[in-house]
Formats: C-alpha cells, sequence, structure tokens
C-alpha cells in the first residue's frame, strides 16, 4: 500500500500498525493511505490538496489521523462530508479509519517497518485549551498509559532489534497528572526511572516537552548516558503578554528557569535544545518578536521549529482566530526570515562545537544516522541499519 504521512509522531507511531494490519486483511486494489494532521490551515490545505490528487488518479484513500477526529473519535462520514463538501462525490472512494487499527495482536517490529527508531505513546489528548491549538478539540481529555504497558512494548522492541525510542506524544511530561493543567501532579520523572531500571534500550529519546513539568529529580535523571542530550521544549514564545493570551501556563521565568539547568546538565557531548516557536501571534508587536529572539540567542537554542500563527479559518476554527490585533501575512513572512537567519547560524555554531568529539551514532539509513544529541551525519555503506557505533565528527 502507497501512504504518505504528515508531520505527528503519534502518526509515525501508528503509520507501522496500520501498515501492517494492511498486510494482514484486504484493502482496495489501488489504494492510498493519508495520515493528517490539522497543526496549521498550511498542513490542512496540504493533505487536502493531495486527497484531490489522489482520487483524481482513481485511487482508494484511507484517512486517519487528525483529521478524522473529533473529541478523540472517529469522526462520522455525516460530519467528514459536511466539513468537506467537496469529498462527497467521491465516498465511494474514501473510508475514514480511527487513527489507529483496533486489532494489534499481530503487529510486529521488524526492520521492515518504516523508522529505525520507536515512537512509544505514553499519552494522548490534553486539557489546557491553548488558544493556539485544536488538540483538545480533536483528540480530547489527557490520557495517560500504564507504565507496564510502555515497558512491554519498548522491551518487545529491544527482544525483536531495536536500540532506540522516542517518548512522546502531546504533552509526554504531564504523564499521570489527573487532568494536563496540573503539572504538580507529573510522574514524568518516575516513569523515566521506571524504564531505566526495567528495560536495557540503549537510547531513550524525549519529545517535545512543556516546561512546566520540569521538577529537580527531573534534571538529576537526564544525566543518566541512556537519555540522549537532545531537549525539545513547546516553548512558543517568550513574552509574557504573549503567553498570557496563548493561555499557556508558564511565563519566561520559568523558561529562564528551565533552560539554565538544560544547560548545565552534565552529559558526555554538548546538550542540544529545541524549541517550537509560533511567529506572528495576535498582538505580537516586533518589540515582543525581539524579546524571543534574543532569548533564543541567549541560550543558544540550536534547532528552531517555528511557524506563522495559523488562525485556522479553514473548516475547524479556535479562539485566537477571534482576538484583536491579528498580525499581517508580510509581518509573519519577514519575521520568519529574520528567525531562520538568526536559527541557521546557532545551527551552524553547535555543529562546529562538535568537532573532534567522540559521539554515539545510529545508522538509520542506508547513507545517514543520528548521533546521541541529534546531529545528522552521513554514514558510508559498512555500516547497517539500525547499527550504533562511534564516530569523531
Amino acid at each position: 500500500m502507497e501512504y504518505s504521512i504528515f508531520w505527528c509522531r503519534l502518526n509515525k507511531y501508528y503509520l507501522n500498525q496500520w501498515l501492517d494490519y494492511f498486510r494482514n486483511h484486504p484493502f482496495a486494489d489501488k489504494s492510498y493511505l493519508i495520515t493528517t494532521c490539522e497543526v496549521t490551515d498550511r498542513a490542512k490545505q496540504k493533505r487536502m490538496k493531495l486527497a484531490k490528487k489522489k482520487l483524481a488518479e482513481w485511487y482508494h484513500l484511507y484517512i486517519t489521523g487528525c483529521g478524522t477526529l473529533q473529541r478523540g473519535e472517529v469522526i462520522s462520514p455525516e460530519l467528514f462530508y459536511n466539513l468537506y463538501p467537496e469529498f462527497l462525490p467521491f465516498s465511494d472512494s474514501i473510508t475514514l479509519l480511527w487513527e489507529h487499527p483496533k486489532d494489534t495482536s499481530s503487529f510486529t517490529t521488524t526492520k521492515e517497518n518504516v523508522y529505525t527508531k520507536k515512537f512509544i505513546v505514553i499519552q494522548n489528548g490534553c486539557d489546557n485549551y491553548c488558544s493556539f491549538c485544536l488538540t483538545v478539540q480533536k483528540r480530547g481529555k489527557h490520557m495517560s498509559r500504564l507504565r507496564e504497558d510502555i515497558v512491554q512494548e519498548i522491551n518487545e522492541f529491544v527482544q525483536s532489534w531495536g536500540k532506540e525510542v522516542v517518548l512522546t506524544w502531546v504533552n509526554i511530561a504531564a504523564w499521570w497528572c489527573s487532568n494536563s493543567t496540573k503539572p504538580e501532579e507529573s510522574k514524568f520523572t518516575e516513569l523515566l526511572h521506571y524504564i531505566l531500571d526495567n528495560t536495557t534500550i540503549p537510547r531513550i529519546r524525549l519529545s517535545s516537552l512543556w516546561p512546566e513539568y520540569l521538577d529537580d529529580e527531573f534534571f538529576k535523571v537526564i544525566e543518566d548516558p541512556r537519555i540522549l542530550p537532545h531537549f525539545h521544549l513547546s516553548i512558543q514564545s517568550f513574552s509574557d503578554a504573549v503567553l498570557e493570551r496563548m493561555k499557556r501556563n508558564y511565563t519566561a521565568k520559568t523558561l529562564d528557569n528551565v533552560l539554565t539547568k538544560l544547560r548545565a546538565v552534565k552529559t558526555a557531548v554538548p546538550v542540544s535544545l529545541g524549541a517550537d516557536i509560533i511567529i506572528g501571534f495576535p498582538s505580537e508587536t516586533d518589540k515582543k518578536f525581539k524579546e524571543t529572539l534574543q532569548w533564543i540567542q541567549k541560550y543558544k537554542i540550536n534547532k528552531v521549529h517555528s511557524f506563522p500563527f495559523s488562525a485556522h479559518q479553514i473548516w475547524e476554527t479556535i479562539p485566537a482566530s477571534l482576538l484583536p490585533n491579528q498580525v499581517d501575512t508580510v509581518t509573519k513572512k519577514r519575521r520568519e526570515k529574520e528567525l531562520k537567519k538568526i536559527a541557521d547560524q546557532l545551527a551552524e555554531e553547535f555543529h562546529q562545537l562538535n568537532i573532534w568529539i567522540e559521539h554515539s551514532v545510529l545508522v538509520e539509513g542506508k547513507w545517514s544516522g543520528r548521533t546521541e544529541n541529534y546531529l545528522k551525519v552521513e554514514v558510508d555503506d559498512t555500516h547497517k541499519r539500525g547499527e550504533i557505533f562511534s564516530v569523531t565528527l
């Protein structure tokens, strides 16, 4: 089956399960699987453009991901075609899927899988209602996965062939909170200790972290060499005024505290820091945007994932689309270029910082691999996919 995946790690986690499912279940002769993403209007347009193209080529579409969800449940066909009436004439050629197969008993983690590292979902959903986000609307309430199930999946991956897992989804540091607005209830650090004690997986990578959940014990446990020194934070902005309008539950002072501690973590190689940044949120002036640029430079954030604020005016909508002082497209593009220039410079500085240092590399493809601090390196054909080897950059 042919497929396209749009962005998120949850889609990556479930992609292999769907492909494995269709190896053992009937599907249309000419089929195409699309795992959708709703993070911005741009993302919606891209996957809808692809869907229209494939329908015009007489494919039968199987659609999964956020585009088929409402409050954590699969959307009804009636609601789907009400949102996307242009697809109604093709309804016989579209199958809406749950985000994952109901029966995963036959799922295997072999080297036939798409990704070398395995994405491990430890929670899903969110209760935070950030004003720019569709997550609550699409995925519903925050839920945590049992630690025993997480460890079992990691151990099965190790036994088959795996060397690296990525703990992932919406807000992983909120693991075991009764509600994701209560960071004081987080037991994420306890989960990390439990994984370290009950698995032998050599590489544990953490995906996006929300800063208000990271306690003092977290900064101790991440010095364990099995937890890889690349930490990506869901920051969005360094301006308190903007963060308040976003309805984020932290301030610039919180970010200062967390980033200071991350920079002080003792690891064998330089710590890599990443951040999500929204450009041009309503009321973000040039002065407030400069604040964000200054903080990115201060903490040498070497991997910036930035995107212009999306008002989500296509299909679903968000509260921030109704806020006053919307930032125009020209200003967003100008700021995006300015941020990219700084981000590229910091990325190059980080690369230079790693030269003449021995790194551990996981081979992820025929010609490429990743260091423990997430630098991409070229790999010759003497090294095989899934192998870990040492190299001095």
